[in-house]
């Protein structure tokens, strides 16, 4: 999430006309491939169902009757997508609405795609909410972040990337701004589920399927204003499978929560000074494994081979060479950014991304980093030389990363 305020304002100011939501055709494309099934029919009834739920950039929906849940209903609130959605404004005491497209859109792109207009110029590319998957939280591996992830995010920015931090902002479009890529995060994850639950349960194939198994809403259901529930027996199963998608993306945001980290042993001089050299053994041994991707002592300088998940969605994953340009030009045409290796950190230079701070180092080491090829480690209290570490042994490979910053300040 990166703009200056004058930047953001120039390119919206210049449209001609309001932008609108893209749809997510390189997961049709994908889907296409590895399902071996057209899904031009279920992409067209998809989008159609999406807008109707969820809205425009300018009037931006929450499907509030096709939640189950009163924490589902309230995980966003309408008060404060309206103050970061649309185009820029700003009243005599300089309150601002339109935030997101201030502040945002010029990196991460209208609908959260992560391709707006500077993306290709970021290394790395600036986050695609639309997977709904997010590296740095303190929830586990495959959990959402929760909003004090996001939050937090906003106020540090991410070191070593172009995201800046917003601490300026007033907590209150901040929290705005969290409920708007939350917003942006439930919408796209939506699209993408309904599409593969299209084409792998609905019958949708070169045309759409039977009129009882259509993904499609009648209009009664579809905006904020419709019924505070909908009788689920009154649905058609195409509509039961949208309630059952929008629910399973939402429940996962509600409950995200935390991970516990235990307590860090109190250590200081001489103890503090072989917890670190531990550390370091842990690091460029085979147990840990760091070593391998960050280089000895996180040196770096290690050919860098792999790609991470948004890549591998419309490369690898269905049997594509990232380097096979011809192979990659549709995607490319379809909105994919050129695919790019991931580099793994050079640690050694003490800047961490997603935040340094002891529990936030201790959790990267359980869980690894969402979305990328970096694995967590099994921690458990009874750990093996083949199984995983203890918890001491992980806070042993804190104070080695800490060390190594502590060297370069």
């Amino acid at each position: 999430m990166l703009v200056a305020a004058g930047v953001a304002g120039l390119v919206v100011g210049c449209r001609e006309s309001a932008p609108e939501f893209d749809h997510d055709r390189v997961r049709a494309m994908s889907l296409e491939i590895s399902r071996d099934v057209p899904t031009d029919a279920a992409l067209e009834d998809v989008a159609a169902v999406v807008d109707k739920l969820f809205g425009t950039p300018q009037s931006p929906r929450w499907p509030r009757p096709w939640m189950t849940q009163t924490a589902e209903r309230d995980l966003v609130s309408l008060d404060r997508l309206a103050v970061a959605a649309g185009g820029v404004t700003s009243d005599q005491e300089n309150s601002h609405t339109g935030l997101y497209q201030e502040h945002c859109v010029i990196c991460h792109g209208i609908s959260g795609s992560g391709t707006g207009a500077a993306s290709q110029f970021q290394v790395p590319y600036p986050r695609d909410f639309r997977a709904g998957t997010f590296k740095w939280k303190s929830t586990a591996r495959s959990e959402k972040p929760t909003r004090a992830d996001l939050e937090r995010l906003l106020v540090t920015g991410i070191p070593g990337t172009p995201m800046p931090s917003f601490r300026p902002l007033s907590s209150s479009d901040r929290e705005a701004l969290v409920d708007y890529i939350i917003y942006l995060a439930v919408r796209g994850e939506v699209e993408r589920d309904l599409l593969a639950f299209a084409v792998d349960m609905l019958e949708y194939d070169e045309g759409p399927p039977a009129e009882e198994l259509r993904i499609q809403v009648r209009d009664s259901y579809a905006g904020i204003d419709a019924a505070e529930s909908i009788d689920i027996d009154q649905l058609s199963e195409g509509e039961q499978a949208i309630a059952a998608v929008i629910n399973d993306v939402v429940v996962r945001w509600v409950s995200a929560q935390s991970s516990p980290v235990p307590p860090r042993p109190s250590l200081e001089g001489k103890s503090l000074a072989a917890s670190v050299a531990r550390g370091r053994e842990l690091f460029n041994g085979p147990i840990a494994g760091c070593a391998g991707c960050h280089g000895k002592d996180g040196i770096g300088g290690l050919p860098s081979l792999d790609y991470d998940d948004w890549t591998k969605e419309y490369t690898t994953r269905i049997g594509i060479t990232p380097d096979d340009s011809e192979a990659v030009k549709p995607f490319r045409k379809a909105g994919a950014l050129p695919p790019r290796k991931i580099e793994p950190r050079v640690l050694a230079d003490g800047l961490f991304r997603g935040g340094s701070d002891p529990e936030t180092l201790y959790r990267r080491i359980h869980f690894g980093i969402a979305g990328t090829p970096m694995p967590g480690i099994e921690i458990h209290d009874d750990a093996h030389e083949a199984t995983g570490i203890t918890p001491n042994d992980a806070w042993d490979l804190v104070n080695f990363l800490e060390d190594l910053a502590t060297k370069q300040q």
